[in-house]
């Protein structure tokens, strides 16, 4: 199974991580294609462009100004240590061995508007390129048009089993980077929803974590079969049948 997690905005760069065998990523030609088109951007093309502010506006623009291919340990940091936002916070990598870290390189994707796709262990600058920006190309007006079909081919080549799965645990904002009708195996995608105000409604940030929460509870068990996520009960949830159907798991939780 591959599952398919969203990039996040806050990054962590100071930090001590652990001594692991890092990887580069695949589509750094394609990112070196972006990085050209957007490091010729001044810093209120960028702040209008990405809508923030001018701090962080000029921060990016140092980032695109001062981005290589030819980049070590020494500037970068493993994707999946570098991201720290919600869905990170739930995946807690802090509490991770070796081979868990391991176990995650195989199965665990991270959607990218600036990469494509990165595995935990790839090696990344720090950037902010959201999949949703609007940054024209040579391909069309936006990143999904930049990367076309390449992300769910690059997919496809690693669906291999007839218990393969996409376990879809991303924004809708990154997931529409991929073409699900074009996939080999099906795509599920669990849904976290607490109880408020007399119904059961998805909490953003509850929700986020959970994803994260997920796909750690994953790779720690070594689940091999889609069904077994049904099992999920970390922090109050369950699997709710009368809410789900095939494609859409959704996770339930009522506090009191």
């Amino acid at each position: 199974m591959i599952y398919l997690l969203s990039p996040a905005k806050t990054l962590d760069y100071e930090s001590v991580t652990p001594s692991l065998e890092v990887t580069m990523p695949r589509f750094l030609t394609h990112s070196k294609e972006l990085i050209e088109i957007i490091k010729h951007k001044s810093p209120a093309d960028i702040e209008s462009l990405m809508g923030i502010s001018t701090k962080l506006a000029e921060l990016n623009v140092e980032r695109f100004q001062s981005w290589k291919t030819d980049y070590s340990e020494d500037d970068a940091r493993a994707a999946i240590l570098a991201f720290k936002g919600d869905v990170y916070q739930g995946l807690n990598v802090a509490e991770w061995t070796k081979p868990q870290f391991e176990e995650a390189q195989q199965s665990i994707r991270i959607l990218s508007g600036l990469y494509g796709i990165l595995r935990p262990l790839d090696l990344m600058l720090p950037y902010r390129l959201e999949m949703g920006t609007k940054l024209e190309n040579q391909h069309g007006a936006n990143l999904y048009k930049f990367w076309g079909s390449t992300l769910t081919e690059s997919l496809n080549e690693e669906l291999t089993g007839d218990d393969d799965a996409i376990i879809n645990l991303a924004s809708n904002e990154y997931f529409s980077a991929v073409k699900p009708k074009e996939l080999k195996s099906p795509v599920i995608t669990p849904v976290f929803k607490d109880w408020k105000t007399d119904k059961y409604k998805i909490i953003s940030f509850y929700a986020k974590k959970a994803r994260g929460s997920m796909a750690g509870w994953a790779i720690k068990n070594k689940l091999t079969k889609p069904e077994q996520l049904k099992d999920y009960d970390l922090d109050g949830y369950s699997y709710n049948q009368e809410l789900s159907n095939d494609t859409s798991w959704v996770f339930t939780r009522r506090v009191d």
